[in-house]
């Protein structure tokens, strides 16, 4: 069977297809590029190109510089300018701060050491514990009312050096200030030192044990309470004693400062790493975006030998 078409409808039926072209290449690839899954941008990377300066980008290496030099990782990923300042400030201000209390501390703890070897003597000590100071204070207590006063052995001791005939006779160099409660004709023999390390600076001003050595114990000892939580404690001190201890109490702060100063210097590089490689993965994901983004675009080709004027269609795509 034959169907015969006038010229009118081959005209209608062309125009009909021209329209339904128009309109499914006019909304099909803006369909396609924006609704449809993109698995390319679901895959990790492990390096980032942009197209728009031609750089490769390393997930990792921000987190390695920052970690090295906080800030230099928000460098390398382009971050706001102030987040690169703010990281290199705390860096430059906690070293600086180390710096001071450390040698803040170590110029106060060399100030006390020399108070204390100017006025706390061995010869005190011994003297005081086998002559007691004659001082009575308020309440009708004297010195030998306080057992760590009327002996020279305890719960901590003191090194002595020994040296000369006495060291030839007892085939020894070195003892505990313990020996001395029994033997104190060692010490009269002027062949002991004390040991001033670390221990030395720490009893003196910790103990009651050697109150007796300071130069101001026979005049001037007082005793005091101290509140330790489920009870009171009985701290014999003296002014010079008590001098001390503030001394101590300073150069300790001092150095608690500066280890306080490397704890913010080491928390500055890890959270610099941390924000870098945030910032990184930030950056990747938009690069990604810019990267698969697909513009199009339609237009009509004129023919002038169709009486519509039109001869197809042209479809470009931009990416």
């Amino acid at each position: 069977m034959k169907i015969f078409l006038t010229v009118k409808e081959v005209e209608r039926m062309r125009k009909f297809y021209l329209i339904s072209s128009f309109f499914f290449l006019g909304f099909c690839p803006s369909v396609f590029s924006q609704d449809a899954p993109n698995l390319e941008a679901s895959k990790p990377d492990t390096l980032i190109i942009d197209s728009l300066d031609n750089q490769v980008h390393y997930p990792g290496k921000p987190l390695i510089m920052s970690l090295v030099l906080p800030g230099a990782g928000q460098f390398y990923n382009q971050s706001p300018l102030w987040k690169t300042a703010s990281f290199v400030g705390v860096e430059l201000v906690s070293i600086f701060a180390w710096n001071y209390f450390q040698k803040e501390a170590e110029k106060r703890r060399d100030e006390y050491q020399n108070f204390a070897d100017l006025n706390w003597t061995l010869d005190n000590w011994v003297t005081n514990r086998f002559n007691y100071p004659d001082q009575e204070q308020i309440d009708g207590r004297i010195w030998s009312s306080f057992p760590a006063l009327t002996k020279l052995s305890g719960t901590h001791d003191l090194k002595l050096i020994i040296s000369g005939d006495l060291a030839n006779d007892l085939n020894l160099t070195r003892v505990s200030s313990d020996s001395l409660d029994i033997h104190p004709e060692w010490f009269y023999s002027g062949d002991i030192v004390v040991v001033r390390d670390r221990h030395f600076y720490e009893n003196i001003g910790k103990y009651d044990q050697f109150v007796g050595g300071w130069n101001d114990a026979r005049e001037n000892w007082y005793w005091e309470e101290k509140d330790v939580g489920d009870s009171t404690e009985i701290v014999i001190k003296t002014p010079m004693k008590q001098k001390y201890i503030e001394d101590r109490y300073d150069s300790n702060q001092m150095l608690n400062a500066a280890k306080y100063s490397v704890t913010v210097l080491m928390f500055n590089h890890v959270l610099s790493g941390i924000e870098s490689i945030w910032g990184s993965q930030k950056k990747g994901k938009e690069r990604n975006a810019q990267q698969t983004r697909i513009d199009s675009k339609i237009n009509l080709v004129y023919n002038p030998q169709n009486p519509l004027g039109v001869g197809g269609l042209k479809f470009s795509v931009y990416f």
